[in-house]
């Protein structure tokens, strides 16, 4: 029989590492990504509980744990600059944001690229530009080349994935969770440190985060306010960002306005507004989804990344297991999707709660910060976290025998 072939859009983390499990199962594999070269910035990235297993069972562990940040914990700072709680790494509370294994999105997208380049062709500098089914193919066109036929196409090109519209237009929903987020590289000052820091201030937060190449990655958000227009962010320059940030943040203490001179001269400024996808169905026909474009989760949840390389793991087991490809698909988000809408069932009030808009509300925040710090409190949320964070809670099934 002919050697079945898959055509994956995304070159981030899902996609290539799709590539790699179905490559292992006797696929030929083909990554088109639209960015002219691999897009190694970005920030950090948790793989926990069955993803860690995922990148185990790839025999990528320790390169990944090489790979480390070197981030020590959280800490919650104040407007002078004063520890008003502080979390590290693998604390018992679960009150830790800062995961075991934390590695930069592109650090991890470049690992896994570089473990599947000699068996996957992939093709930077395009995209799909059509998608029509062909008997028991899909026959696929690209802004640059010719039409081509695949046995099997996936979209894991993010959460706006130009893909995914083009085979289920609006049917997926991409919810706003009423904030937007900024992402840049700065430099590294002497009051840095190995602590993810992090500060409110009315409007939004502002943190620190290190990682190992001697610079700071930062990360800010803005609370959207209750009338402002959905997905603002999608027709800004980054000029004009620059300008809204210095408009709701200058003058907010701490290192806010250090933060905003640093972003006057970064060439990696990325901003878009935080959401989930909520998608009725994975799959159609010879076209399914995988990763945050299927499921984004969001980065609140810290899941996005594991749910994408176990997504991807998952996906290809199942294709390989099941002798008809609509089985396979189906049996991927039967398995997938409770764990899925598990992960993105975020508790009440968040991430509202964790970014107040007015000076009381900031004030109120670090109060119950400041308690959540103590001895009693963490002692209290290590009993209540015993059942384990939803990266512990899915049970990984074992293809090893279909390889």
């Amino acid at each position: 029989m002919p050697t079945p072939s898959v055509l994956i859009a995304g070159a981030s983390v899902a996609g290539p590492a799709l590539a790699y499990w179905l490559e292992r199962y006797g696929w030929r594999t083909t990554v088109v990504e639209r960015a002219p070269a691999l897009r190694t910035g970005g920030q950090n990235v948790d793989v926990n509980g069955a993803g860690l297993q995922v990148i185990r069972r790839m025999g990528l562990e320790d390169q990944v744990r090489a790979a480390h940040t070197g981030e020590s914990g959280l800490e919650f700072v104040g407007a002078r600059g004063q520890v008003l709680a502080r979390f590290p790494v693998g604390d018992p509370s679960g009150m830790s944001l800062t995961s075991e294994v934390e590695i930069l999105r592109g650090d991890l997208a470049e690992l896994l690229v570089s473990n599947t380049s000699a068996s996957t062709d992939y093709r930077f500098g395009d995209r799909i530009t059509s998608l029509q089914p062909e008997g028991d193919a899909a026959l696929v066109t690209f802004e640059q080349g010719s039409a081509e036929r695949f046995d099997l196409v996936v979209a894991a090109d993010g959460i706006g994935s130009d893909t995914r519209r083009l085979v289920f237009g609006d049917e997926p929903v991409v919810t706003s969770l009423g904030l937007e987020a900024t992402w840049a590289t700065i430099a590294r000052t002497d009051s840095d440190t190995d602590w993810w820091r992090w500060f409110n201030t009315p409007g939004g937060t502002i943190s620190l985060r290190p990682d190992r190449y001697g610079t700071m990655r930062v990360l800010i958000t803005r609370t959207l306010s209750r009338g402002e227009k959905r997905d603002p962010a999608s027709g800004r320059t980054p000029e004009e960002q620059r300008a809204l940030l210095r408009q709701t943040f200058s003058g907010g203490g701490w290192e806010t306005d250090r933060v905003l001179r640093a972003l006057e001269d970064v060439e990696d400024l990325y901003f878009e507004e935080v959401g989930q996808v909520h998608a009725p169905r994975w799959s159609k026909g010879h076209v399914v989804l995988v990763g945050d474009a299927a499921h984004c989760p969001s980065p609140m949840t810290g899941m996005g990344t594991t749910l994408a390389v176990v997504g991807a793991y998952v996906l290809a087991g199942e294709i390989a297991k099941h002798t008809a490809l609509c089985d396979g698909l189906a049996a991927y988000e039967r398995i997938m999707r409770p764990w899925v809408n598990q992960t993105q069932k975020l508790p009440p009030g968040v991430p509202r709660i964790a970014n107040p808009t007015s000076r009381a509300g900031v004030a109120l925040l670090q109060a119950a910060v400041r308690v959540a710090g103590t001895r009693v409190v963490r002692g209290i949320a290590t009993r209540m976290s015993r059942g384990g964070p939803p990266a512990q809670t899915f049970a990984l099934p074992d293809y090893a025998h279909l390889e």
